[in-house]
């Protein structure tokens, strides 16, 4: 029988923390490691977890040391710490509380992340235009996950309440360890094999990076793209980025949120169902009143109330077209066209009958006036013509003593012989 001299665990606690802060290697003592599992705090703290190849520490720094520092910690990052290791007694884990930190480099994990997240995007494979449209109303949706994760029972839980009319087919895998990309990328190939989802949710629920790595790996990645289902990751938490959150059709930040995504809500598709209905019904409802009240005003119009005066009305707009039909028939058209043409026909006469009268009376005026230019009848006055071998002599610088004239008489020719020539004195 054990004897009643014992430590209750808050005793052993409290003594090894004593051993702790005695110890002056701990109170001021540097590690090297990397980053993991890191929260920013609401108040300003971090919380992460450091650690190298073989072992891991809890590490917390506190706002005001953390205010200091000049980058931004992230998941991967390798860094070197400095502060002290003591007991956080509430769980009896020992820490380190951190108050100085540097950058030592960017860890191998977050190194290898980079490196296949850069390669798929220069490949082209994460570019939002190739992404597929995930359906609005899925008849079977395809779950790869773990059977006994909480993710699975959240995805089961969320799509049965919003939308029971689905069919959900489950595709058991390994989803953390060595062989679980392996699993990740058997199920998705099987989906596709059978061709009878219409969706598939791949993920799983929160951990460390080491526990998501399996879906930062290129054959996860690869079947991702590749499948001719559309795909929505679910990989951690809303914190967590995945290669496979990057190359999928959907990103979803929990599980719990893929299936939101996945399906619509049946009580919301009700309330659209109401709501169209309400806005059907009103909208015939106003369509009825309208033609109601435009049958009224129909009714109490004057052509319904008096159809005589509406017919007496197009009697007189009958009898204007007959009228006007008759001043156009082809009597009357030919009758006005010989009308025309007689008047045209007399103007014409008059007008031509004046010209040729002018005409006329200015040919008798040229022909008196070529007969009182012409030689014969001047010659009949005593006037005669002299010319030398048919040319008419005007001066007596024409002629020469002893040339034969001929003269031109009113009743024929007298051939002279020139004697001698006189100037007169008095022409200039």
């Amino acid at each position: 029988m054990i004897k009643q001299d014992y430590f209750t665990i808050k005793e052993l606690t409290k003594y090894l923390k004593q051993k702790f802060d005695a110890d002056t290697f701990l109170k001021n003592i540097s590690l090297k490691g990397e980053i993991s599992n890191f929260t920013h705090h609401s108040r300003g703290h971090f919380y992460f977890t450091l650690k190298d190849e073989f072992s891991q520490i809890s590490a917390i720094m506190f706002s005001s040391s953390a205010t200091k520092i000049k980058f931004k910690p992230a998941e991967g990052m390798e860094v070197i710490v400095r502060g002290y290791v003591s007991i956080y007694e509430a769980t009896g884990k020992y820490q380190i509380y951190v108050s100085k930190m540097e950058e030592f480099g960017k860890g191998n994990i977050n190194l290898e992340f980079q490196k296949l997240k850069d390669k798929l995007l220069k490949a082209g494979k994460l570019d939002d235009n190739i992404k597929k449209k995930i359906p609005k109303f899925p008849k079977v949706v395809g779950v790869i996950t773990s059977p006994t994760g909480a993710a699975v029972r959240d995805i089961y839980n969320t799509i049965n309440r919003r939308y029971p009319l689905v069919r959900m087919d489950f595709f058991p895998t390994l989803v953390q360890g060595e062989n679980a990309k392996f699993s990740i990328v058997k199920s998705i190939d099987k989906a596709n094999e059978l061709n009878e989802c219409d969706l598939l949710i791949v993920g799983r629920g929160g951990g460390s990076i080491e526990d998501l790595w399996a879906f930062n790996e290129e054959i996860v990645a690869e079947a991702i793209y590749k499948s001719k289902i559309p795909i929505i990751s679910a990989v951690g938490h809303e914190t967590d980025f995945t290669i496979s959150d990057f190359i999928a059709d959907l990103r979803a930040p929990t599980p719990t949120a893929a299936a939101e995504l996945a399906v619509p809500d049946k009580f919301a598709l009700m309330q659209d169902i109401s709501s169209i209905r309400r806005h059907l019904d009103k909208t015939v409802k106003n369509k009825i009143s309208s033609r109601l009240n435009r049958l009224n005003y129909l009714s109490n119009s004057y052509v319904f109330n008096n159809p005589i005066r509406l017919l007496s009305k197009y009697e007189i707009k009958l009898d204007n077209l007959i009228n006007r039909i008759g001043t156009y028939s082809p009597e009357k058209v030919i009758d006005d066209y010989k009308e025309r043409l007689e008047l045209m026909n007399n103007l014409m006469s008059t007008t031509i009958k004046h010209r040729l009268e002018n005409k006329t009376n200015k040919f008798i005026g040229l022909i008196e006036k070529l007969d009182i230019l012409n030689p014969l009848n001047i010659m009949k006055k005593g006037y005669s013509i002299a010319s030398i071998n048919n040319k008419i002599v005007t001066s007596i610088q024409d002629v020469s003593v002893n040339d034969n004239i001929e003269l031109r008489v009113i009743d024929g020719f007298i051939d002279l012989s020139v004697k001698s020539t006189r100037k007169d004195e008095s022409y200039e």
